[in-house]
């Protein structure tokens, strides 16, 4: 952070007379001869005056012995974030102000005009934006040599998520809702499904060690791995959905050809039945072999059971019990995509309800 750091006190010993009550203004090399406040950053890990094209110092004394110096620092300080809610988090960091030689006895820090001390205006953060700040004052004892004054300014800075949704969040979105677009392709089409699958799991892979490496490395889970590896899940389901698909499909059909093997039919009328599905079990040997001339949908709807005469009163359905549900759902797998055209955008549209109503 760069910043204006403006030190106000009062020298009698520097006062001079004038007529028209004007202050002279001096560069750095005054400062070197002249008492000045030892401040310094507490929590510093890197700062440095700017010197281009001469040393930013200011100091400027009034004909009272009042001085203002001024001087342009940057300043890297250490701020203990808490990552769980990253990049969703707001943070709470301070700078803090101390002399380094002076004890309490002899120097006092204090605001000048309180919170109008301070003016972050033009304080501009390349990811977070400044909701927030305050100073306050206090004491800070060393064991060794006393206490000490201590000034501090306390800034709530929330960080900037937009970076994040166009490099994390909207690419995770798009490859999840490319994985449901399988469920619409034809589940004999293999080659077509498994190289959507595989190249759509790849590339969560991809994205999530792109954001792993770019984040900061602590211990627990933040947000933004909850919403990568939940969409990797659903990435990951949508190759295993077409992998019972295909599986529940192949066990289906040769369950089909070994009942027209049975049956005695020759390869001409075992083509003629291919691609008719029903909800009902068809009887082949009720199929005579001089039909092969008819429609053989409309022969099986034909042929199940003989016609019976209307029942007068109430006509009641069983109920299918779960297990009777799922071995229907295996005998005609084409259901399960279905299903999935449902489920899958659905689920995933409750999760990211849940994970931004948390977050944000």
């Amino acid at each position: 952070m760069t910043l204006y750091l403006r030190h106000y006190w009062k020298d009698e010993r520097l006062a001079f007379p004038s007529s028209n009550n004007l202050s002279r203004t001096f560069d750095g090399r005054l400062v070197k001869k002249i008492w000045k406040p030892d401040v310094f950053f507490v929590h510093s890990k890197r700062s440095f005056i700017h010197d281009t094209t001469m040393e930013n110092i200011m100091l400027r004394v009034y004909p009272d012995g009042n001085i203002l110096y001024s001087v342009r620092i940057t300043v890297t300080s250490l701020c203990s974030m808490d990552f769980s809610r990253f990049p969703l988090d707001t943070q709470n960091c301070s700078l803090e102000l101390e002399s380094y030689a002076y004890a309490e006895s002899d120097l006092m820090l204090y605001w000048k005009n309180g919170n109008d001390s301070l003016r972050t205006d033009e304080i501009a953060l390349s990811q977070f934006f400044i909701e927030e700040f305050h100073p306050s004052h206090g004491l800070a004892l060393y064991s060794s040599t006393g206490w000490y004054n201590r000034l501090y300014i306390n800034f709530i800075l929330r960080r900037h998520i937009f970076f994040f949704m166009l490099q994390t969040y909207f690419p995770t979105m798009l490859m999840v809702v490319l994985s449901w677009v399988s469920f619409w392709i034809d589940r004999r089409a293999v080659p077509a499904r498994v190289s959507l699958g595989i190249t759509t799991v790849l590339t969560m892979s991809t994205i999530i060690t792109g954001v792993s490496a770019s984040m900061p490395q602590v211990s627990y889970v933040k947000a933004v791995d909850i919403y990568l590896w939940t969409s990797f899940l659903f990435v990951f389901l949508s190759v295993i959905e077409y992998a019972a698909v295909n599986y529940f499909t192949t066990k289906e059909e040769m369950k089909k050809l070994k009942q027209l093997k049975l049956s005695g039919y020759d390869a001409s009328q075992a083509m003629a039945f291919d691609g008719c599905f029903h909800d009902q079990d068809i009887e082949l040997s009720v199929f005579p072999l001089s039909d092969l001339n008819t429609d053989p949908c409309m022969s099986s709807q034909n042929s199940t059971t003989p016609d019976l005469p209307p029942v007068l009163g109430t006509r009641l359905r069983r109920r299918r019990s779960i297990r009777q549900s799922v071995n229907h759902i295996m005998n005609n797998s084409y259901k399960i995509d279905s299903y999935s055209r449902i489920f899958f955008p659905l689920a995933y549209f409750l999760f990211n309800i849940i994970y931004w109503s948390i977050y944000s």
